[in-house]
C-alpha cells in the first residue's frame, strides 16, 4: 500500500468511527436502566437504517477500546482507478447519476438493465455491487436519496418565534435513581419541563418519581400559573403530551396543542439542547449524594435560576445575528431577553386555571353511600345511594373531590376513615321518606277513566237509535 494509500485508508477509519460514535452517544449514560437502553438500542438502529446487533457492537466495542475500538478494519477502497472496471466508466457513472436524478426510487439493478438495453454498457460487465458503491460516494446512495426525500416533507430550517410566550416546548428525561422506594429501594426519576421557545426561559420544570400524563399537566399548570398565558405549545407524539385531560385543559384556556410530526426531533431542538445542559446537573447531583426527591428538587431550582436563567445562551446570540442586530459582547442571558420583551404578559385568573386542569370522571355512590376513586373510599350523601354522581378532582392532590348531581349544590368530599366505633345510623333525607297517602290517586284515576268509557258507550247507543228509527226515508 503507497503512502496516499494509506492516509486515505486512515482518514476513512475515523470518519467512520466518529459515525458511529454519533449513533451509540445516548446509550453512554450510565444512569440508564436496562430497559430503556433495549429500547433506545431499537430506535438508534431504526433511525440509522442498521441493525439492533450493530448498534450494540459498536457499544460494546467503544467500552472495550474506547474511541479506537470504533474504527473499522483497514482496507483500500479502490473505486474508478480498479482494473476490473470498464475504461469508460466514468461515462457510464455520469449516466447512471443521470438516470437516478431522472426517478429517484430507480434501483440499481434497473439502472444497470437500463444502460445495458441503450448499449452504454456492455451486458453482464456491470455488477450492481460496483455500481451502488460509486453511487453512493457520489451522493446518490439510498440512504441519502432517502434524507433528500424526507427533507423534502418537512422543513429542516431552524425557526425562532421573534417574542416570548408565543410558543413553549415540553419534554421529558430521565433522572437519577433515589432511595425513596420501600425499604430504601431505589426508584427511577424524571424531569419534566416546558422552555419558552424564544427567551428560552424555564417556565416551569420538577423532578417526580413516575412519568405518567399527570406530571406534565402539573408542569404545564405550574407554567401558566407563574408566566401566564402563551399562544401555542409544541410537544412530541409521547402519550404523555398528547393525553385527552392535557389538550383539553390547554383548549379550554385558548392554547393551542400542536404536535411534532413523527420522526422529527430536529423540530424539538430547543428542549433537547436544554436537556443536553440537564447533564451537567445530574453530574453535580451524583456528586452531591442527593437521596431524597425533595432534595433533589430544592438543588435543581437553585440551578435553574441561579446557573441556567443568568447564564449567556448562544441561541438567543445566535438568533440576532441571523437579524443582523448587535448583541453584547458577554451575551444575553434567558432571563435577560425575557424581561426585556415588550410583549406584555397576560396572567389568568387562579381558580380558571385551577378549573381547567381538573379531571373530570362518572362514579356511581355504593350503599354505603361512597364512591371508589384511585384506589380510595370517598364518603358523599345517603341521600345519592345508587345514583350516578360526576367526580371532579385534582390527580396530584386528592385530598379533596368535588361530587355533582343534577338538584343538589356540587359539594366536597373527603377520603373515608375508618373509626373504633361505627357512625350513628345516618338520617334518611326527607326526599326519600314515606308519606301517609290521602287517598289512591291510582284508583281514583281509574275510576274518572271509567265514567268516560260509560259516557261513549251511552252516546253510541243513542245515536244507533237514530239510525234505525230513519231507516224508511232513504
Amino acid at each position: 500500500m503507497n503512502h496516499e494509500s494509506h492516509v486515505q485508508a486512515k482518514a476513512w477509519q475515523e470518519e467512520e468511527a466518529l459515525k458511529r460514535f454519533k449513533i451509540i452517544s445516548p446509550l453512554l449514560d450510565s444512569e440508564i436502566d436496562g430497559a430503556k437502553r433495549v429500547q433506545m438500542r431499537k430506535a438508534l438502529a431504526n433511525q440509522n437504517e442498521i441493525s439492533t446487533r450493530t448498534v450494540f457492537r459498536y457499544e460494546r466495542a467503544y467500552k472495550k477500546e474506547g474511541f479506537a475500538g470504533l474504527k473499522p478494519m483497514n482496507r483500500v477502497k479502490e473505486l474508478s482507478q480498479s482494473k476490473r472496471l470498464p475504461k469508460d466508466f466514468d461515462k457510464i457513472l455520469d449516466e447512471a447519476i443521470q438516470l437516478k436524478r431522472e426517478v429517484p426510487t430507480r434501483s440499481v439493478n434497473q439502472i444497470i438493465l437500463i444502460l445495458e438495453m441503450e448499449g452504454i454498457a456492455v451486458p453482464g460487465t456491470l455488477k450492481r455491487s460496483t455500481l451502488q458503491e460509486h453511487l453512493y460516494h457520489a451522493g446518490f446512495g439510498k440512504k441519502q436519496m432517502k434524507k433528500y426525500t424526507d427533507a423534502k416533507k418537512s422543513s429542516s430550517k431552524r425557526f425562532c418565534m421573534p417574542n416570548r410566550m408565543m410558543l413553549t416546548q415540553s419534554d421529558i428525561k430521565y433522572g437519577p435513581k433515589l432511595p425513596i422506594g420501600p425499604n430504601g429501594k431505589l426508584v427511577q426519576t424524571y424531569l419534566s419541563a416546558i422552555i419558552d421557545d424564544h427567551s428560552k426561559v424555564i417556565l416551569a420544570s420538577g423532578f417526580y418519581d413516575h412519568q405518567e400524563k399527570t406530571i406534565v399537566e402539573d408542569t404545564y399548570r405550574k407554567a401558566i400559573l407563574q408566566f401566564g398565558f402563551f399562544d401555542k405549545t409544541l410537544v412530541d407524539n409521547g402519550k404523555q403530551f398528547v393525553s385527552k385531560e392535557l389538550i383539553d385543559a390547554l383548549s379550554r384556556l385558548g392554547i393551542r396543542h400542536i404536535r411534532c410530526k413523527i420522526n422529527s426531533a430536529k423540530t424539538k431542538g430547543k428542549i433537547e439542547a436544554y436537556n443536553r445542559f440537564v447533564n451537567a446537573f445530574l453530574a453535580e447531583a451524583k456528586a452531591q449524594k442527593i437521596k431524597t426527591l425533595k432534595e433533589l428538587n430544592h438543588f435543581w431550582n437553585i440551578w435553574v435560576e441561579q446557573y441556567y436563567h443568568n447564564k449567556p445562551h448562544e441561541g438567543i446570540k445566535e438568533y440576532y445575528k441571523s437579524h443582523d442586530a448587535e448583541v453584547p459582547e458577554e451575551g444575553i442571558t434567558p432571563m435577560q431577553e425575557f424581561k426585556r420583551d415588550a410583549r406584555p404578559l397576560k396572567f389568568l385568573d387562579t381558580a380558571l386555571v385551577a378549573e381547567a386542569f381538573l379531571h373530570h370522571s362518572k362514579r356511581e355512590v355504593d350503599k354505603g353511600a361512597c364512591i371508589s376513586l384511585y384506589g380510595r373510599k370517598y364518603e358523599t350523601h345517603p341521600s345519592l345511594i345508587g345514583a350516578k354522581v360526576e367526580v371532579s378532582y385534582d390527580p396530584m392532590d386528592l385530598g379533596s373531590i368535588t361530587i355533582s348531581y343534577p338538584g343538589i349544590e356540587p359539594f366536597q368530599a373527603k377520603p373515608l376513615h375508618i373509626h373504633a366505633y361505627c357512625d350513628s345510623k345516618p338520617e334518611i333525607p326527607l326526599s326519600m321518606l314515606p308519606i301517609e297517602p290521602e287517598n289512591s290517586r291510582l284508583l281514583l284515576g281509574l275510576e274518572k277513566k271509567h265514567k268516560e268509557a260509560l259516557e261513549i258507550k251511552a252516546n253510541a247507543i243513542s245515536f244507533n237509535s237514530y239510525r234505525k228509527e230513519g231507516s224508511d226515508h232513504v
